[in-house]
């Protein structure tokens, strides 16, 4: 991905990740950069058109998908499905490589994992 514009793969300081703290929201007061890098996240996936977009792309071969075979799937406009996932990319949950005219993404595996260890209740 040598001409990738990837977003952020790194957690913050003090987030609950796959290199961080092993503790969920609920095992104690996270600190802000830790709370604001889950929100974004949480909130990135709380539309069902970007859950939807992420699925696609865990799913598509070779763990990544152009713009181009997004669109059909969600039936929505390429304007649309861009501003979609530019929200995943500015989360951390997906990275873009450009590739000439398409973009490409991929899914950022401990981003998810970051988020679903902060919900594990069980710790």
């Amino acid at each position: 991905m040598a001409a990738s514009t990837a977003a952020r793969t790194d957690l913050p300081r003090g987030a609950v990740g796959v290199e961080a703290c092993c503790s969920p929201v609920t095992g104690g007061v996270l600190d802000v950069d830790a709370a604001e890098y889950l929100a974004r996240g949480f909130k990135a996936l709380g539309d069902p058109t970007r859950v939807r977009l992420l699925s696609l792309i865990a799913a598509a071969d070779g763990g990544e998908a152009c713009i181009c075979d997004l669109t059909g799937p969600v039936g929505l406009s390429q304007p649309t499905v861009s501003h979609h996932m530019k929200q995943l990319v500015d989360a951390g949950l997906v990275t873009r490589d450009q590739r000439g005219k398409w973009a490409y993404y991929a899914v950022v595996a401990a981003a998810l994992r970051s988020l679903g260890a902060a919900l594990d209740a069980a710790g």
